[in-house]
């Protein structure tokens, strides 16, 4: 199960694992990661588990599995083929929500004092390798909470890092002058479209490759790509949700589609800024609903 577990809250606490087993929260009774490759990760436990983890609360720099031997020292290098480490990678290109448990074999000062606490939903917000502590590859992975995730409180809370890694070497910026005092605004930024159970079929369908411009980004792990929706869901337009109204895109033919830089003829043909450029490429299993493809083409015609 992908979200939150019926019944239970964030700061929920579980004397043992096997009460969060129990409760559906975490489901393995050892592993830290509970997920896989093509789901995606269910949960993970933060425990003390490995050296090389960081816990700030609302940001968590997680550890991924494998390489070690029974005393916790690192003696290999982390694979992306770990089903675990799959898992979250998964889970970031999808940007599905990632169940937190803390344990209390953990230094961080967000531990519980004792047994494990639910902690809520964090998604994953990048990955990338370094070499560890113990002086071997290790995958890492940021884990933000979302806006309604409470974060337990510590008298000090620990400066957040600015990425997962450092360069050994950056160059000096030029010195430029600024407002000592600026404005503070609130916005949010979503590197990924968050997808529904219908956009990871036809993303599936289509192997992450655009329907559009054929482009397929690989990236460590994985593939990206976007669900895209012909004639947009909600108020005013009213789109079914359904695997008819859903393209597998790039970001940037998304993006086209989505302004009306590209809109489809009832035969499928794209057109791009007025001009035809070529024809949208289909699957067997992925029928497109057409009113959809004239309510989108109406939109942006009239």
């Amino acid at each position: 199960m992908i979200g939150e577990v019926p019944n239970v809250e964030a700061g929920q606490e579980f004397s043992t694992r096997r009460l969060a087993h129990g409760a559906g929260v975490h489901r393995p009774l050892q592993a830290g990661i509970c997920g896989t490759k093509k789901t995606g990760a269910e949960s993970i436990v933060v425990s003390g588990g490995y050296k090389d983890d960081e816990d700030y609360g609302d940001v968590i720099v997680y550890t991924g599995h494998g390489g070690q031997d029974g005393a916790n020292n690192q003696v290999s290098d982390q694979s992306l083929d770990d089903p675990g480490n799959a898992a979250l990678v998964t889970s970031y290109l999808e940007g599905l929500p990632v169940r937190v448990l803390r344990g209390w074999q953990s230094d961080s000062p967000y531990a519980p004092a004792t047994g494990y606490r639910y902690d809520g939903l964090y998604r994953v917000t990048s990955y990338g390798s370094k070499l560890g502590i113990d002086g071997f590859l290790v995958w890492q992975f940021r884990l933000e909470a979302y806006d309604d995730t409470p974060t337990p409180q510590v008298a000090q809370q620990p400066e957040l890092p600015s990425a997962l890694t450092e360069p050994s070497t950056v160059a000096s910026p030029p010195t430029v002058e600024g407002n000592e005092t600026p404005e503070r605004i609130t916005s949010t930024v979503q590197r990924i479209v968050r997808s529904s159970a219908v956009k990871r079929r036809v993303k599936a369908w289509h192997d992450n490759r655009c329907q559009i411009c054929d482009l397929r980004i690989e990236v460590p792990g994985g593939s990206y790509s976007e669900g895209a929706h012909i004639q947009a869901l909600g108020s005013p337009h009213n789109g079914p949700d359904t695997t008819g109204n859903v393209l597998c895109l790039c970001p940037n033919c998304h993006v086209m589609l989505d302004a009306g830089a590209i809109v489809l003829e009832d035969d499928l043909t794209v057109i791009r800024s007025g001009e035809a450029d070529g024809t949208l490429r289909t699957h067997p299993r992925h029928v497109i609903d057409l009113e959809c493809v004239r309510q989108h083409r109406e939109r942006w015609r009239r």
